[in-house]
């Protein structure tokens, strides 16, 4: 799959949930994460469960409660538009605080919030035990169609490359003394994007090439198939499994 590439999300460790293959951990979170939404919205303490059940995972896989909780501010739009919703939404009102809210409204918030929460939680715990190469592999493992693989592949990798050429625009235009602050400036910035578009344009092509010159024909070679025992599927079963208990309780109770 190519060589190793590490990213932002990731954390270096030698913890047992580091040791389980990709696959096995990517089975385990989309599991995990459909058992959550499938949980009625109005038993509140099965979502407390669900967040002891992420924080025991974090604290096996030795992820900082800091670290994860900076991961989670990706998720500030969706609270934001949550937050919106007791105010927008239509049906009976209550009055809180001395504010008109929509009760649909309440639990249609509580319902994102929670349910995008763990979800967002269970993710980045995946990143941070998983390197992007592994992730890959895990997908092509579990027999995703390799185009969508390759596509993910390519996009990840190119989108460190033109981060990496903005970043050298950036300090290139500070060398020359330009600094961005106001309308009159817009059209440095215009130019600048269109010399990032043709640089990663060719960039790509460059690629390309070299690719198509070692044989490339539209699959990329796998170096080393992973493959789990009994025990590494059973540990990593241990979290969806937990939270189908807590989910089928929430169901009857």
């Amino acid at each position: 799959m190519g060589a190793g590439h590490a990213h932002k999300l990731y954390r270096h460790g030698h913890s047992p949930v580091h040791a389980l293959p990709a696959h096995c951990k990517i089975a385990a979170v989309f599991c995990f994460v459909l058992i959550v939404v499938s949980t009625p919205r109005a038993a509140v303490w099965a979502f407390g469960l669900y967040a002891l059940l992420i924080a025991a995972a974090a604290a096996t896989a030795r992820v900082p409660a800091r670290f994860l909780l900076q991961r989670l501010l990706i998720e500030v739009p969706f609270v934001a538009f949550a937050l919106l919703m007791p105010f927008v939404a239509e049906g009976p009102r209550v009055h809180v605080g001395g504010l008109s809210l929509s009760a649909s409204g309440l639990w249609g918030a509580w319902n994102i919030l929670a349910k995008g929460t763990l979800g967002v939680a269970a993710s980045v715990l995946l990143a941070a035990t998983t390197e992007l190469r592994e992730l890959l592999l895990g997908l092509q493992r579990l027999r995703m169609p390799p185009l969508l693989v390759q596509i993910a592949s390519f996009m990840i990798r190119y989108g460190d490359v033109i981060t990496d050429e903005m970043r050298r625009m950036r300090i290139a235009r500070l060398s020359r003394g330009f600094e961005a602050r106001g309308l009159r400036h817009w059209g440095v910035l215009a130019k600048s994007a269109g010399a990032l578009f043709i640089r990663s344009y060719e960039r790509g092509e460059r690629v390309h090439l070299a690719m198509v010159s070692r044989g490339y024909t539209g699959t990329m070679p796998v170096i080393d198939a992973t493959t789990a025992t009994r025990t590494q599927w059973t540990r990593a079963a241990a979290l969806p499994f937990a939270a189908l208990a807590v989910c089928l309780l929430g169901w009857t109770l």
